[in-house]
């Protein structure tokens, strides 16, 4: 374990479930299904509670085991240093991930581009994906609604308006990750 300057681009991507055996491992619960930033990572920074500021660790070695992650940190000797790890949050900077392959994204990389529709013909602002999640068939960008001014639109219970979008290539005609911008013919809302 070193002392480092925390990264501004921390992208939280799984927990520590338990230690994993004798000699300091621990098992890790990703995120998401796929857990290949986790494995290429050589650093990860770890943060005890929600408050807590996170310390960084070098990554020894990593490997899938079912779904999930088992790692060997550098300072960590033995099972009771493993297990004081227990619900710790795992992050990675995103500078680290590894680069994505043509047409694939990562799912934080979407978050916060302005949505855009061109169902009516020309590209209107619908607003900003606020969340991507995943379903059984394929991911689903939650985007809030806002207007010209990039103010949410409020529903009648002064909820904000949102919209449930396929991220299907079916419906995104486009996504420019260094403009912020995903390009949709998915129909605009009333």
């Amino acid at each position: 374990m070193s002392e480092r300057t925390l990264p501004d681009d921390l992208v939280e991507l799984g927990r520590v479930a338990s230690a994993y055996g004798v000699k300091g491992w621990i098992k890790v619960q990703p995120h998401s299904a796929q857990a290949d930033v986790l494995r290429a990572a050589k650093q990860w920074w770890l943060a005890a509670t929600p408050k807590s500021a996170p310390r960084v660790y070098a990554v020894q070695q990593c490997r899938v085991h079912g779904a999930t992650a088992v790692a060997q940190l550098e300072g960590i000797a033995d099972r009771d240093q493993a297990e004081a790890l227990r619900g710790a949050t795992v992050w990675v900077s995103r500078a680290l991930f590894p680069a994505a392959a043509e047409d694939e994204y990562y799912w934080i990389d979407l978050v916060g581009c302005a949505f855009y529709s061109s169902v009516s013909g020309s590209d209107v602002r619908v607003g900003v994906v606020e969340e991507v999640f995943d379903n059984p068939a394929h991911a689903i960008l939650r985007v809030v609604c806002q207007d010209a001014e990039g103010k949410a639109l409020l529903d009648a219970k002064g909820r904000a308006r949102e919209m449930l979008v396929p991220f299907v290539s079916a419906h995104i005609q486009a996504v420019d990750i260094a403009a912020r911008r995903i390009d949709s013919d998915w129909p605009l809302e009333d």
